[in-house]
């Protein structure tokens, strides 16, 4: 009975999908009218590929936004090196500069196809992929039973599920199961992540830990770095960063707060969503505050209090200037955002306790000494004072984040192991087909 109520679930999502697939361009449209897609390539979005498929073997890597695609990156990197062709496919218009940031053309970059049967096939159709990868939470049920249909192997990599997630699951594991069981392996990023995957019917499940530990820190324009600095010379700098609705006012409120103490403070606010600054802008012109925004050139002068980071893919310049960095949605919102960054870049991280998405790298930083928890906006404006007076107990905190990012590396290689058995055919494919690709 549960198997036949899983599977006509699953039906029933299918031919919904097909019923919505006529009128879903409406909906295509409002987004790239609101700037979530690019109008020239929303044909994409429908399975309609962009580019021909190359020869020989080809693996589909899907990041669904721009954490995951920086997570799986080196994944990418290696699978290339290895001579296999990747087709890498993102959710948002910011994933996809940054994988042409970091990837170029050596990999193809598609805009992933909405889950809807005919966007799946077509998609599948073209690109007839030799193995599908899938980054952190991405469950798709269309797109799992078309590739299970195939027999095209699937494997999450840096697999995560949340505590709503997990739950919401739960209440419907009998279409979990029918749909994990179409999962070649899954890498988990945690044990917790494992044993939540395991309950819901997924085997293989192994664990590698958080691949964005091995990634490398955001990049930086040295010369922008530079003209930054000398705009803001000697002042001391502290940030809040991937803030979410909510917590730029209470980086406003601390800022406010403190510069009695600390006259020559400059705060820096890196929302999530740079399409709030205008209202984040003028919040804090509300205040009395100044700000300085980023997106327009603004030069950061002596009267300067916010600096508004209100501009995609420089959290590493953001990150350069400061020595003490709040990581957001986790005051206001909920699950929390990543940490290592942060750790990586030489700051003593301060986080609300709202972290449930990260809570085995919070738990380790904390431990550790690299991260402190505060409670709402009076414990952050503590926090940070205390850490502008202590430039010995902030350095503890910096050193400790390191150290911490350090002893968690390794999930690449672990992740590599897992994918071997599916990866190494691929290779001697394209060894037998193209002898002198280099592939190792």
């Amino acid at each position: 009975m549960s198997e036949r109520w899983a599977r006509a679930m699953l039906t029933t999502y299918r031919w919904a999908g097909a019923a919505a697939y006529p009128i879903v361009g409406t909906y295509v449209a409002w987004r790239a009218s609101r700037g979530k897609e690019e109008h020239s390539r929303r044909r994409e979005r429908y399975g309609r590929a962009g580019h021909d498929r190359p020869e020989g073997p080809l693996i589909w890597v899907h990041a669904a936004s721009v954490g995951e695609t920086v997570a799986v990156t080196p994944l990418i990197e290696q699978c290339v090196d290895y001579g296999i062709n990747v087709v890498l496919t993102t959710g948002t218009v910011t994933s996809a500069q940054l994988a042409s940031e970091r990837l170029g053309d050596r990999v193809i970059h598609q805009y992933v196809p909405l889950d809807l049967k005919p966007a799946v096939s077509r998609f599948l159709d073209h690109w007839r992929p030799d193995l599908a990868i899938m980054a952190e939470s991405e469950i798709w049920p269309m797109t799992i039973l078309e590739l299970g249909a195939r027999r095209v192997p699937q494997v999450l990599v840096n697999g995560r599920l949340s505590d709503r997630s997990f739950a919401s699951w739960s209440k419907r594991s009998f279409v979990a199961e029918a749909l994990f069981e179409n999962l070649a392996h899954v890498v988990a990023q945690s044990e917790t992540d494992a044993e939540r995957f395991r309950a819901l019917g997924a085997r293989p499940v192994t664990v590698s830990g958080n691949l964005k530990v091995d990634t490398v820190p955001p990049p930086v324009d040295e010369n922008e770095l530079t003209m930054i600095r000398g705009q803001i010379g000697r002042r001391k700098v502290w940030a809040a960063v991937s803030t979410h609705a909510g917590e730029e006012a209470v980086a406003a409120e601390v800022h406010a707060r403190l510069r009695e103490r600390h006259p020559d403070l400059l705060t820096v606010i890196v929302p999530r969503h740079p399409e709030r600054a205008d209202a984040i802008a003028a919040h804090a012109a509300s205040m009395g505050l100044t700000i300085a925004r980023r997106s327009i050139r603004d030069k950061i002068s002596p009267r300067t209090d916010i600096f508004l980071g209100d501009t995609i893919g420089e959290m590493g310049l953001y990150l350069r200037l400061c020595e003490i960095a709040f990581v957001g949605r986790s005051l206001t919102g909920e699950g929390g955002q990543n940490p290592l960054e942060p750790a990586m870049l030489d700051t003593a991280v301060l986080s609300g306790r709202n972290v449930q998405n990260f809570r085995e790298t919070y738990h380790k930083l904390s431990t550790q000494g690299g991260a402190r928890f505060v409670a709402d906006a009076d414990g952050l404006a503590r926090a940070v004072d205390y850490l502008l007076d202590n430039r010995d107990e902030r350095r503890k905190m910096i050193d400790a984040g390191r150290r911490t990012v350090e002893d968690m590396r390794g999930s690449l290689a672990r992740t590599l192991q897992a994918l071997e058995p599916y990866i190494h055919p691929l290779i001697v494919q394209s060894r037998l087909s193209n002898p002198g690709n280099g592939g190792r």
